[in-house]
């Protein structure tokens, strides 16, 4: 069975859909085909793995309530060539977004359900992920763990000859787990619908999140975008510029 991939953030790298996706295809078998989808000249690769593929599972964030334009243009031409070409696709979604519920991503999944049924296709159904963009900070934080680690093994081997210094290694452990945490809702269900992508069975709609109290991620979510606002050009980028 050939399951093909598909990355829709508009970001070059480090997005979370990309993580996501890596997880998904964890999970299951069969061949599997990645592809990107950014601009109008990745359509045209994307159509043609699908010739002879069963399934399909389209990562994105969540925009405005909705799926990102360019994905929209896709899905118009995705419709018209699986009509011609009489395709009979499962399609699945893992949708995230910057809110704390993975609920948030409920109108989205409704278009992909509504893309399924005009086009003639099988909906199989899709994970909602909210804290979508602190889940992939998590990937980042591990492995800068392991870089650190692995530093910390190197000056112990080099000061006292010792390959397993116990402090760094139960630092690291705990920080695992604690990541490991944070992600259970997300592997559960990735881990269960990759089993249904590869029997070729529905799914449903599932939701879940970061495993967090909300006080705390609305928290840690003001200091990133505070962060991210002043590495980009100041909190009041903008706001005061003269108009044209």
């Amino acid at each position: 069975m050939k399951t093909v991939f598909i990355n829709c953030s508009p970001k070059e790298r480090f997005c979370a859909s990309a993580y996501f996706l890596f997880l998904q295809r964890l999970f299951t078998g069969g061949t599997k085909v990645y592809e990107k989808l950014r601009t109008p000249a990745d359509q045209a690769g994307i159509l043609e793995q699908l010739r002879d593929a069963q399934a399909v599972v389209f990562g994105l964030p969540m925009y405005v309530d909705g799926v990102p334009s360019h994905v929209l243009r896709f899905m118009e031409e995705m419709e018209v060539f699986c009509r011609e070409n009489k395709l009979c696709l499962n399609v699945y979604c893992i949708a995230n977004n910057g809110f704390i519920e993975g609920k948030q991503n409920e109108p989205l999944m409704q278009v992909f359900e509504n893309f399924c049924s005009r086009s003639g296709l099988t909906w199989g159904g899709g994970v909602g992920i909210g804290g979508g963009v602190m889940l992939n900070v998590t990937r980042i934080l591990f492995i800068v763990d392991i870089g650190l680690l692995a530093l910390n093994t190197v000056l112990s081997i080099v000061n006292t000859g010792d390959f397993f210094p116990k402090a760094a290694w139960i630092g690291f452990a705990e920080n695992a787990a604690l990541l490991l945490y944070f992600n259970l809702g997300v592997l559960f269900y990735l881990a269960v619908m990759g089993r249904l992508i590869s029997k070729g069975e529905y799914f449903g709609k599932r939701y879940t999140r970061i495993l967090i109290p909300s006080f705390v991620f609305i928290l840690f979510a003001d200091i990133f975008f505070i962060i991210t606002s002043v590495l980009e050009g100041g909190i009041f980028k903008g706001w005061l510029a003269r108009k044209e």
